[in-house]
């Protein structure tokens, strides 16, 4: 049973009717109530920043659909979208959402809890992206505490541990939302594309992990996996495998995901490939990761 009970089961997609429903008022109706068992569950809530500086190397794709295939295989799961482009957003099919952003949180304006709304898919929650959290940038840099303001405001979710997981899509950048959500995060998950270009990119982020875990911002921070996407079977792509996995090991996923047109597809529709395509090579390849993924972070039993 999740922590976690709405007032309303899901939103519609994109329609002008959805646009009614989903104004402020609406969104403030939403009511979350923690699950007497919670305490459980407390010490297994795990946040999973998914995060790379490099753009277009499947990250939104990756926190959208990894987060689609775990709330399919009942896990419990929070996206928080950190992008103002809200690519994340809409890619579950909800138009622009003011006010319903992390921002205010990060600026000591509400919690995080407020902000949480259903999706229309079982076991998988959001918090929208919006234009706000470009003046994140702005505003969280002038504070003392600036690295860990996201990782204060998540501490009651952490008490509560409502949820399984919490999944943070970054934006493609080494600014403040991204080196907060690193703060914030118990693991980082690296997308990375199958070129050479993108091995620079590892080395940068892993750079940016160090200094993070040094700065004392959070020294428990790892890299809990790199997942490398957009494969095509061709000896650069196998060549760069091989390179990352001669750095990394066995953080690296087993599972790779290919290049699509339809996972390339789906976010216009506003649907993870899991329903835009449920028998395609790119749901196949993201339901592998999900288990994977599960295997490495197993989910807790409410008797254990």
């Amino acid at each position: 049973m999740p922590h976690f009970r709405t007032a309303r089961q899901a939103f519609p997609q994109k329609t002008s009717r959805s646009r009614a429903l989903l104004t402020p008022i609406r969104l403030r109706a939403i009511i979350l109530v923690k699950h007497p068992d919670a305490a459980t569950f407390r010490a297994r809530m795990k946040i999973i920043a998914v995060a790379n500086q490099k753009g277009g190397v499947g990250k939104t794709t990756t926190s959208v659909n990894l987060a689609a295939c775990l709330a399919h295989l009942g896990a419990r799961i929070l996206l928080i979208d950190l992008d103002p482009q809200a690519n994340a957003t809409s890619a579950l099919g909800f138009p622009p959402l003011e006010g319903q952003s992390v921002y205010g949180p990060l600026i000591g304006h509400g919690t995080l809890a407020e902000k949480v709304i259903p999706t229309r898919w079982p076991h998988l929650w959001l918090i929208p992206g919006d234009l706000e959290l470009v003046g994140a940038e702005i505003e969280v840099a002038r504070a003392d505490d600036h690295l860990t303001r996201l990782r204060a405001a998540m501490q009651p979710l952490r008490d509560d541990a409502p949820f399984d997981f919490i999944l943070l899509d970054c934006p493609p950048s080494l600014g403040i939302l991204m080196t907060n959500a690193l703060a914030a995060a118990d693991e980082l998950l690296i997308p990375l594309q199958c070129e050479y270009f993108a091995l620079e990119g590892l080395g940068k982020i892993s750079q940016v992990v160090d200094q993070i875990r040094d700065c004392g911002a959070n020294p428990q921070l790892i890299i809990g996996g790199v997942l490398m996407t957009m494969f095509m079977r061709n000896n650069l792509a196998t060549s760069v495998i091989g390179e990352v996995q001669t750095h990394f090991g066995e953080v690296i996923f087993k599972t790779v995901i290919p290049r699509s047109v339809r996972l390339a597809e789906a976010p216009s529709h506003g649907q993870p490939i899991l329903e835009y395509e449920p028998t395609g090579l790119g749901t196949a390849a993201y339901k592998a990761l999900a288990t994977e993924f599960l295997q490495r972070h197993p989910l807790p039993s409410p008797a254990a």
